[in-house]
Parts: C-alpha cells; structure tokens; sequence
C-alpha cells in the first residue's frame, strides 16, 4: 500500500498543488496540505487500492482546506469579537471574568457523575474527541459518547441555571 501511495504521490504530487493553490491562493499553505494528505494516507488502516485512491486524495485535500477556511474564519471572528470587548474592559477585569468563568466550570464539573468527569475534563481540557477519549481511557467508544453527552447535558442545565440568576 505504501509503494502505491508514493507512486501516486510522484506521478500526481504537482497537479495536486495546483488543485490545492487554486483554492487557498497561497502556494506554501497549498503544500502544507499536499503533505498532509499524503501523511494521512500513510499513516491510515483503511484499505486503499489503485480505484479508490485519486478520489480518496482528492476527498481529503477538499476536506482540508475547507477546515482551513472553517478555522480562519472562526479565528477572525474570534479575535474580532474580542478586540471588540477589550476596548470596552480593562485588562483587570477580563482577568477576573476568565478567572470568574473557570471557577464557573469547576463548581459545574462537581456536580457530574463521577464516570462522566474525567470524560468532560478529556474532552474541555485536553481538546480530546471521543475516540482519543476512548483509546486513552481503554473504554468502548459508544460508552464514552453517551456519558459525554450526559455530561453535556448536565454542564448545559447547569450553566443556563447560572445564567439566569
């Protein structure tokens, strides 16, 4: 499978960067995604054959680069969003809301069972998903999902409670 995929990769390698700059118009990000394509494909136990694999690249570089523009985006409207209120606050009271929303979360996170907690923490702190939670913990995937999602849940009732008051 490796052999096929660098064959691929030499024989296709520029008309994918083309593919790829076209839509980012920036050549070094479009080789960035070119590479990860191919390190996803390496590093993949799907089983890929001569048939599958153009279309297969071809899935995986749209994909990346629509999570490129997805992230940019959000990032811009992030980081618009906030210079927009730190005009409006003073550097000392942005510290105590972010101190305010953490104490928050931890009075929250007591207040879940105790099988979904490590789970919710994985998942706020770690930035883990479910299958990372899963593999780390050595649980089944399915059992992880449903007591994040009691944990959500709880966390949600919680917060909107709080909210309110």
């Amino acid at each position: 499978m490796q052999q096929l995929i660098s064959n691929y990769y030499i024989a296709h390698r520029d008309e994918l960067l083309a593919f790829a700059s076209s839509r980012l118009g920036d050549s070094r990000l479009a080789e960035d995604i070119v590479q990860d394509v191919f390190l996803r494909l390496l590093s993949t136990d799907k089983m890929i054959t001569e048939v599958t694999l153009p279309a297969l690249v071809y899935t995986i570089t749209r994909n990346l680069i629509n999570d490129y523009y997805r992230r940019h985006t959000t990032y811009e409207q992030y980081e618009h969003y906030i210079k927009g209120v730190c005009s409006e606050m003073t550097t000392m009271e942005s510290v105590f809301s972010a101190f305010e929303i953490m104490e928050r979360l931890e009075r929250g996170l007591v207040r879940l069972p105790e099988n979904c907690r490590e789970i919710y923490r994985l998942h706020i702190y770690g930035g883990m998903k479910v299958g990372e939670i899963s593999r780390e913990l050595g649980e089944g995937y399915k059992s992880v999902e449903h007591r994040l999602g009691t944990a959500r849940k709880v966390m949600r009732e919680y917060l909107r409670c709080y909210a309110s008051a």
